[in-house]
């Protein structure tokens, strides 16, 4: 089994990327994506409302391989409606943010507080760059504070924080923060650096598709783990995060 616990389709790509993430799990046995819309940096209320009806469309055409994150801009007055809706009306299983705001600034706490409240995850862009850092983008230093904060908050740092020896050495200690391998920017060094430094208990798979699927295969593959550890990473640690399934349950039972 294998869940892939972050997943996009792009504002303007919608039916292409669609296509793609399907295509993937069909050859490659995926049995589960959980997608969220992205397009700007700064979205307003009417695109964060479009990516977020896109992503429950794309839900109901596929409700045995497709999850969704709820992707919500917290400098609108509309945040928290947003993540009702997307958690109460759409079925989503989590929150995403991206770079709208640093993930600890305090505009976030109230919807921090409302995703501990409604027990499900929160996909943390995080991504430490030596050149070309992006306006109020997160790293692991944000993402650690944020968890301090939160203890009770069930925090995922994407992407191992871009620079895995940045970002692990973080979160390293914040018990409450999962990370997940998406992208196409590590080696499988990387893989085996976290799993030393947090344990496979802490890693989720994750592939930012429709970027291509194989290259975030291999390296977990390619890395130095115990079958028991790489079905961790694949899927057992999503089944924990997620809260909501029995690893023996159906998948085609879940929505």
């Amino acid at each position: 089994m294998i869940i892939d616990i972050h997943a996009h389709i792009w504002k303007g790509t919608y039916e292409k990327d669609k296509e793609e993430i399907v295509k993937a799990c069909r050859l490659y046995g995926i049995s589960r994506v959980y997608v969220s819309g992205l397009k700007s940096y700064n979205p307003d209320e009417e695109e964060i409302r479009e990516l977020n009806l896109e992503v429950s469309k794309f839900m109901k055409e596929r409700p045995d391989l497709i999850g969704g994150l709820c992707y919500v801009n917290p400098i609108h007055k509309s945040s928290m409606e947003v993540l009702r809706k997307g958690i109460e009306e759409y079925g989503m299983s989590g929150m995403k943010l991206w770079v709208a705001t640093f993930c600890d600034d305090p505009q976030v706490f109230p919807l921090i507080e409302k995703c501990i409240q409604y027990r499900i995850p929160i996909l943390l862009h995080s991504f430490q760059k030596s050149v070309g850092q992006l306006e109020n983008e997160s790293t692991g230093i944000n993402v650690a504070d944020l968890a301090r904060l939160y203890p009770e908050a069930k925090i995922i740092m994407a992407h191992l924080g871009a620079n895995c020896y940045h970002g692990i050495k973080a979160i390293r200690n914040c018990k409450n923060v999962w990370v997940d391998v998406s992208g196409t920017i590590f080696r499988r060094d990387d893989i085996d650096y976290t799993v030393d430094q947090i344990g496979a208990g802490r890693i989720l798979f994750g592939t930012d598709m429709p970027e291509p699927f194989l290259t975030n295969l291999g390296r977990i593959e390619e890395a130095d783990l115990t079958e028991r550890e790489r079905d961790m990473i694949y899927y057992k640690n999503a089944l924990k995060i997620l809260d909501k399934y029995d690893i023996g349950e159906s998948i085609n039972e879940w929505n």
